[in-house]
């Protein structure tokens, strides 16, 4: 199995850097290949403008997904994009591996989801959810946060972990194709013992080594829950006209 892990933390010392080292051993033990996108040592640039692109397909006006379209299909992508986005085609399952900060992930990394997720590389052309380009593919958030486990439920302050990695898991992973497997979720590494972490670890390396059988999220269906915005536009109104009268709306 062919693992690209995207890292997204600055502290080699730390605990998500013992998790980096834990997590690439355990891979090679059980005779996956690993590639890893450490975006804080290789000084990855978040900012997505025409800095993405050798290309130009409009230069009066910066039109993102149209300047992304244009480069896909002209091997238009500045080198540093398109190493990244060879490393995300070549690979089985995707790993996003980071701290929690301020309920979302660093802006380094989103700032990698914005260049690197291109229309014509991960998503476009009726190519998404089920339908995705990465269908067939797996992806996984391993994550460390700041509190315990008890913030992060239903009576949390935070609310459950599942509804603040929703976008990701469902906006970023379901979107473009990707089965994704339920999270890591490392609780309050600097409020736990030292055995603690231990633990976790070994728990980290196991999920690791089992990628290919870890549990999965069950994600709703894009074409059954949304096949009325896929209907010519006559018959959406058609329908909303009547839903209207039917209920005095359409009356006032």
């Amino acid at each position: 199995m062919r693992v690209m892990i995207v890292y997204a933390y600055h502290e080699p010392t730390s605990f998500n850097g013992a998790m980096l080292r834990e997590g690439k051993a355990a891979l090679a033990e059980a005779g996956h290949e690993a590639r890893v996108s450490d975006l804080y040592a290789m000084r990855f640039d978040p900012v997505s403008d025409r800095r993405n692109f050798l290309t130009v397909a409009n230069r009066e006006r910066l039109l993102q997904q149209t300047e992304e379209a244009y480069a896909s299909g002209n091997n238009g992508f500045v080198p540093e994009l398109q190493a990244e986005m060879d490393k995300l085609a070549w690979s089985d399952v995707l790993i996003f591996q980071f701290p929690l900060w301020c309920l979302g992930p660093p802006a380094i990394l989103k700032g990698w989801v914005d260049r690197v997720f291109a229309v014509g590389r991960t998503y476009g052309g009726g190519r998404w959810f089920e339908n995705g380009l990465f269908s067939g593919k797996r992806a996984m958030c391993a994550v460390t946060v700041g509190g315990l486990a008890d913030v992060y439920s239903t009576g949390g302050v935070y609310g459950p972990i599942e509804e603040i990695l929703f976008p990701i898991h469902r906006g970023i992973f379901g979107f473009t194709g990707f089965t994704v497997i339920e999270p890591f979720i490392l609780y309050g590494p600097n409020r736990i013992s030292l055995a603690e972490r231990r633990a976790y670890l070994k728990r980290y390396r196991r999920r690791l080594i089992n990628l290919g059988s870890a549990p999965t999220i069950t994600q709703s269906s894009f074409m059954e829950n949304n096949a009325s915005i896929l209907k010519p536009a006559s018959v959406r109104n058609s329908s909303l006209t009547g839903a209207l009268a039917s209920t005095g709306e359409g009356l006032r």
